[in-house]
């Protein structure tokens, strides 16, 4: 399960964000001023180039970019939905807004006292690329600002406030790859379902065999001792997850930020020693068992920094939900690699 991590500030985020705007500049029309640049993707016509795909991969290892690769892709292909969603509702940004943006850019290049023209070597950028950049990201900002009203704020935060205070869970989980191919994920729950059955009757089995006067406190020690001990060895044999090696666990893990939010949702809905029924991710289909649970310190949503939490979470799944909306009407290539 990949973990999520959100980068801060205008130096980092502008560093390590790869967004199609910049990779959509038009080519030039004379063939002698410059090569044609090659396509990686194009999403309703517009397209990505392959330096935009480079340009992520450059701190890839060369063995793991083949997997990078598609990661990348489909990163670059979200935000054209959202690049072209935006520019649909024409959610307008000044061009004193983007001077003021660059001019904070600058600023945090010096404070880290690196060279602002090496930097953009580095990073395989042009100033006015950058710009684009800049432009974006401000239209998003504005997007998510004029949909972040404090009642929906609020309402977020009362809908999980385990994911502003603290809490975490441990769980196990059975991954059984399927793709996207709806017949394989029929089998892939069929099977899940039946590892499930499985499980419970075993453990069923084994409580049989304690003693008649055994008490309520020692049986449900044994459940739950045979319920991790079973379900980490079904998920030794049949998970496809690489956590199969220590029987599905993925330690502890918040409530948001960490597991896609389909898998989070499910864990956190489930009491400990539960096993859930099977759960679709873009993963594929999952069992997953809570093994243990650490519960957080209340917090308040008045609180500057819960409300700034609120906003991060809230604007995640504004983008989840117009991506969600918007992929599959879009018209979406993927070139072969040459």
């Amino acid at each position: 399960m990949p973990h999520f991590v959100r980068p801060t500030g205008v130096l980092l985020t502008l560093m390590l964000t790869c967004s199609t705007s910049f990779s959509q500049v038009t080519p030039p029309k004379d063939p002698m001023a410059a090569p044609m640049p090659s396509i990686a993707a194009t999403v309703n016509g517009q397209a990505i180039n392959e330096a935009a795909v480079e340009r992520a991969l450059q701190a890839v290892p060369e063995d793991e970019r083949a997997k990078a690769r598609q990661e990348v892709l489909q990163y670059l292909v979200d935000n054209s939905i959202i690049d072209q969603y935006l520019a649909a509702l024409k959610v307008a940004v000044e061009p004193k807004e983007i001077d003021e943006k660059l001019a904070a850019f600058k600023e945090d290049v010096k404070k880290h006292e690196q060279d602002y023209a090496v930097m953009l070597k580095r990073m395989k950028i042009t100033e006015p690329e950058l710009k684009e950049q800049i432009f974006h990201q401000l239209r998003w900002e504005k997007f998510v600002n004029m949909q972040a009203s404090d009642e929906k704020l609020k309402a977020l935060f009362n809908h999980m406030p385990e994911a502003f205070d603290g809490t975490t869970i441990r769980a196990r989980h059975i991954l059984i790859d399927a793709g996207t191919d709806a017949k394989l994920r029929e089998q892939a729950t069929v099977k899940l379902q039946a590892l499930k059955a499985q499980i419970e009757k075993d453990v069923a089995a084994g409580l049989a065999k304690l003693p008649a006067d055994a008490d309520n406190l020692t049986k449900e020690k044994q459940r739950q001792t045979l319920i991790e001990e079973l379900f980490g060895d079904a998920a030794k044999q049949n998970s496809s997850c690489p956590s199969k090696t220590e029987g599905g666990d993925l330690r502890w893990f918040p409530r948001y930020g960490s597991m896609v939010e389909p898998f989070s949702r499910a864990a956190y809905a489930l009491k400990p020693f539960q096993i859930s029924d099977v759960v679709t991710t873009t993963f594929g289909c999952h069992l997953i068992v809570v093994v243990g649970r650490k519960d957080g310190i209340p917090t308040k949503f008045e609180d500057a920094k819960v409300k700034d939490a609120v906003k991060e979470v809230y604007e995640s799944r504004l983008k989840d939900a117009v991506i969600d909306q918007m992929k599959p009407r879009a018209k979406i290539e993927i070139m072969p690699v040459k």
